[in-house]
């Protein structure tokens, strides 16, 4: 996870704003029960003359070193326009008090709760506040939405969800999404074992520091604990009731994010009111993604605040709900520096412009008429799926799928007719199907694929279900084997343009190794063709690039804090395979530089190394291994903190391990090692 600042000729820096600004540093917010949070405070320096609203950004990610560079160009820029933009790290992390237990725990929601109240108590306060996030700090704003403190009257999320448990990185489909499961949690792991800074807190850090080593646990074990939708992923999933928002919300996501889903699920379920935005970005703010066309967007967040907090018509009522980059098709690539393509409008979602089109399965083909039933039978190849890319790319190298014609040997493909016009699709496509297995628990992934004339295929959409999960994701039921089922799998949004004279393929499989934990024992699948089973594609009303139009500005943002690049940031990810042993192994390794910064003097840096391994025809070898190394220091204090992570399995039960080391100015000084085994549950 890299949280620096790309460089951009059209990025246009902004250093004099209509309001002057001042910086509060260490600004200590009391919660209820006296523990303390640290906040970094941007406002015009006249504002307990003339009070502002305020603005919000609620994460766990230590805005003095690993967010303030991305800080810097947003925070001061909202300040500069009349806001008090508030930077607070949540409890047991930063400079905050205590310690982080879990992920959107109701204590989180509590105390973001008691930070509204403070703000409120402020002379500079118009008691209008919002809330601004990007992932954990997106979900953050819909979770405190739903508690309806009267202060908060709109949020932006960017790169979230609503929904815990079908839609997150821990299970996608009611499957373990193995890519994320572990290395999340290893994230987590580590970045919640780094310590205070000595120069904020005083001496107290050390104490803070053991507490943090010795008690904050591995996520992953409470999450393994909970493999169906139970109440433990209701908590903070707000599509529980929708209705528990009544405020505006903008809703922001990319086609290369993970979590560009929930963005259309939430325009069809809260107020009119909300509004939706997707471009072609990685897991980024629009304003420094990649792949471009990055735009304006601090200024499009200044005019969705004006409108709701300032009481300005900025005119956002009378614009579309939705506006959406449909991509032109491209060659596959694992990153793109840019994506060609055209802004469209959708004044509602559900969208009158969208109609489903279905193509059927027959002889490897898709096509546009039920033919006679067949049957297809789909083995298991435990390799499948090691081109895949990775679930939420954040816009490195080598994090988008390669060409898939390395994976179509290893999966049942049908292929469409070259189409005759270019189409344009917008929204989810789905899968349905009638199908049996040999075996009582199964999977079934599904990917689409844009062929082009000279071959290429370039993975545009994909989707998979836990067959165990076909009636409810909180109450599987094994499978009979023999017997037939009907299952629909939705497939992940997209906004797509299909060329004239390229095909659709469909690819399916019962692996998908290393985003699908593998079944317990080799699956056979198979597949009746007929009526019940085929593709339903969403198809948008073509609308020509003359005819689209182009809604933003250019990228203009505060300036940057002056840093040092100590290490350089490199990123490597090799696929192999020993035809020995049979044995394939992705190797993904993210070294994340080191920086200093030069307002605080702080060093930081990090190493993430990722291991997915897997045997041929054995999917009870499948290994995740997951290693961090994060450094933090200044001057004579130095620390560093080393986690080791790996998730095992045999057909009852999952093996997890994590050990940390805590090493102070390069002296071991803690080490500890958590084991623990937990049942598969229709897994």
């Amino acid at each position: 996870m890299v949280f620096n600042i790309r460089d951009s000729e059209k990025r246009k820096i902004k250093t004099e704003f209509p309001r002057e600004t001042k910086k509060m540093d260490h600004v200590w917010i009391p919660m209820s029960d006296g523990t303390k949070l640290a906040a970094t405070i941007w406002l015009p320096i006249d504002a307990e003359e003339h009070p502002v609203p305020a603005i919000l950004e609620y994460i766990p990610y230590r805005k003095n070193d690993f967010t303030a560079i991305r800080d810097s160009i947003r925070h001061p820029y909202f300040a500069g326009h009349g806001y008090a933009s508030i930077r607070v790290d949540i409890r047991g992390s930063g400079d905050s008090d205590g310690i982080l237990l879990d992920e959107y725990l109701k204590q989180e929601q509590d105390d973001a709760l008691d930070v509204l109240d403070w703000i409120c108590e402020q002379p500079w306060s118009t008691e209008n506040v919002g809330m601004i996030g990007k992932s954990w700090g997106g979900f953050s704003g819909l979770q405190v939405a739903a508690r309806q403190h009267p202060a908060l009257k709109t949020i932006i999320t960017l790169c979230s969800t609503d929904d815990r448990y079908a839609d997150d990185v821990h299970y996608k489909g009611g499957t373990i999404l193995a890519s994320d499961m572990l290395w999340w949690a290893s994230t987590m792991f580590a970045y919640n074992a780094r310590p205070q800074d000595p120069s904020v807190v005083g001496e107290s850090w050390r104490e803070n520091w053991f507490d943090r080593l010795e008690n904050t646990p591995p996520f992953v074990e409470e999450w393994m604990r909970h493999q169906r939708r139970d109440e433990y992923w209701k908590h903070g999933s707000i599509c529980e009731n929708y209705s528990d928002i009544q405020l505006p919300v903008f809703a922001v996501s990319g086609w290369q994010d993970g979590y560009t889903n929930a963005v259309f699920r939430l325009l069809e379920n809260l107020p009119n009111e909300s509004k939706g935005l997707i471009g072609p970005w990685a897991h980024e703010y629009p304003e420094v993604a990649t792949p471009e066309p990055a735009i304006g967007f601090l200024q499009e967040c200044l005019r969705w605040w004006d409108q709701w907090l300032k009481g300005k018509d900025t005119g956002i009522m009378e614009e579309p709900k939705l506006i959406s980059w449909i991509q032109d098709s491209e060659r596959p690539a694992v990153n793109y520096p840019e994506r060609p393509g055209k802004w469209v409008a959708d004044h509602e979602w559900p969208s009158a412009n969208v109609k489903k089109k279905s193509l059927w399965l027959t002889e490897a083909k898709l096509i546009e008429e039920v033919k006679e039933a067949e049957e297809f039978l789909i083995p298991s190849v435990q390799d499948h799926g090691f081109y895949a890319g990775v679930f939420c790319p954040f816009g490195q190298p080598g994090d988008l799928p390669s060409d898939q014609r390395v994976e179509n040997g290893k999966a049942v493909v049908f292929t469409s007719e070259p189409f005759e016009e270019t189409v344009e699709l917008l929204g989810h496509p789905t899968f349905d199907a009638e199908l049996s297995s040999d075996q009582e628990q199964a999977l079934l992934a599904v990917r689409l694929c844009d062929k082009a004339p000279t071959g290429e295929s370039t993975l545009i959409s994909w989707g998979i279900l836990n067959l165990a999960h076909r009636h409810s994701h909180e109450h599987p039921e094994p499978l009979e084997p023999g017997k037939r089922y009907k299952v629909s799998i939705q497939l992940d949004a997209l906004g797509q343009q299909i060329p004239k004279g390229h095909q659709l393929e469909v690819a399916l499989s019962p692996t998908y190794w290393p985003q699908a934990w593998p079944s317990p024992k080799p699956v056979t699948l198979t597949i009746y063709s007929g009526e019940d089973t085929h593709l339903a594609l969403p198809v948008r009303t073509p609308q020509s690039k003359e005819e689209a139009c182009e809604y933003f500005d250019y990228p203009e943002t505060a300036k940057v804090i002056d840093k040092e690049i100590i290490r350089a940031e490199n990123r490597t990810r090799e696929v192999s395979h020993d035809t020995i042993t049979g044995i394939w192994k992705l190797e993904d390794v993210s070294d994340e530089g080191e920086r200093k910064l030069s307002i605080n003097g702080l060093q930081y840096g990090s190493i993430n190394k990722n291991t997915y391994t897997i045997k041929e025809n054995d999917p009870l070898s499948a290994c995740a291994h997951c290693e961090w190394e994060v450094k933090i220091g200044r001057e004579d204090w130095q620390t560093k903190v080393k986690s080791f992570s790996e998730m095992t399995s045999d057909e009852t039960t999952f093996y997890l391990t994590n050990t940390m080391s805590a090493i102070e100015n390069e002296k071991e000084i803690f080490t500890k090692t958590w084991e623990r085994k937990i049942p598969r549950d229709f897994q």
